[in-house]
């Protein structure tokens, strides 16, 4: 329970860090997590989700680690189950790729000294030399970009993600029909946003991560997004007009696929005098000038090669969505109603 002194919130900290088969990961986040954790006399919980590698043996080298193991049951549900044994009046969660960088700690914490705040996100950075790291990269600093403009957002990831346990709880935590790290986070934001509470960027906050490094992985990842972000809309129907995380651009652009189909078949049987699908490459290559101006200005050669990489983006995501849609018109929608019990 919270106590006040002098009028000052005391809080303790619990940070979860949720991992399935991380044994060859998992050591470089605890380490950065460690002298960050001390200072804040903040305990550590690694919720071991089912791993079938040594996973557990490596968290057991660093001392002062709380261990938790269960049978696999997905990212959602081993998040709460390190919610639900912590002992913090904050939760504080990061994934097991990630490295805190220093002071990652103190900035998600800061925005807690408002006792109004109820959520907190931090942001990525990577140090990969691949193009397609780099353009991932420069993707999410859009995002931040158009984050910064809000007072309060209603987006945060599980990669630098904070919350007051007490609301979370509330909220019956992350939501575990979806079976893997995929949208939950973002459904859980969409409800909490929906009762008016305050959540705050902090692009102080950053955690160091590995990027996709191929644009098959990458594309793929893009995709996967989409089709789960179909499950996290059909939940909170509200965000499908707009959040303070995705550009609205981006939506426009994800209907290249079937514009361009539309238009090379209308070209095809009518022979129009002005092609329609020369229309469509050209609002495409129109949208994606801002966001290539900006790229250039960082990475020449990423942002000249963003129409290419945009374009690739919008197809892949359109077919997330597809594919999404009939899955949700096949199984229904389902709303998390309770806290759910450790296992």
């Amino acid at each position: 329970m919270v106590e006040l002194r002098c009028g000052i919130e005391l809080r303790s900290v619990s940070i979860i860090v949720p991992t399935f088969n991380g044994a060859s990961r998992i050591g470089r986040c605890i380490e950065a997590l460690v002298d960050q954790a001390e200072r804040h006399d903040a305990e550590i919980l690694i919720v071991n989700d089912g791993s079938t590698d040594k996973t557990s043996d490596v968290v057991r080298q660093y001392a002062g680690i709380r261990l938790i193991t269960q049978r696999n049951a997905g990212p959602a549900a081993a998040r709460n189950r390190g919610a639900f044994e912590a002992a913090g009046t904050i939760l504080v969660f990061t994934d097991d790729d990630c490295v805190p960088a220093a002071g990652w700690l103190d900035a998600m914490l800061a925005p807690f000294d408002d006792p109004e705040v109820v959520g907190a996100k931090g942001v990525y950075r990577t140090t990969q030399k691949s193009l397609v790291a780099r353009f991932v990269q420069t993707e999410y600093e859009d995002r931040y970009r158009l984050m910064e403009r809000y007072r309060d957002i209603d987006f945060i990831d599980t990669y630098s993600a904070a919350f007051r346990r007490e609301r979370f709880i509330e909220m019956a935590g992350y939501d575990t029909s979806f079976p893997v790290a995929c949208a939950e986070d973002i459904e859980l934001s969409y409800r909490m946003s929906a009762r008016g509470w305050k959540m705050k960027f902090v692009p102080e906050a950053v955690v160091n991560h590995t990027h996709p490094a191929t644009l098959g992985a990458y594309l793929k990842k893009k995709y996967k997004f989409a089709f789960w972000r179909v499950l996290a809309v059909r939940k909170n129907p509200r965000k499908a007009v707009r959040d303070t995380h995705t550009p609205q651009l981006m939506k426009l652009q994800l209907l290249l696929s079937p514009a361009l189909v539309s238009g090379l078949s209308w070209d095809l049987l009518f022979r129009p005098r002005l092609s329609a699908s020369a229309m469509v490459l050209g609002a495409f290559l129109l949208s994606t000038l801002l966001f290539t101006t900006r790229a250039v200005a960082k990475d020449i050669v990423v942002g000249l090669l963003s129409p290419v990489m945009l374009a690739a983006r919008a197809c892949a995501q359109f077919a997330g969505v597809a594919v999404g849609l009939i899955n949700v018109a096949r199984k229904g929608v389902q709303v998390p109603l309770k806290y759910p019990a450790a296992s």
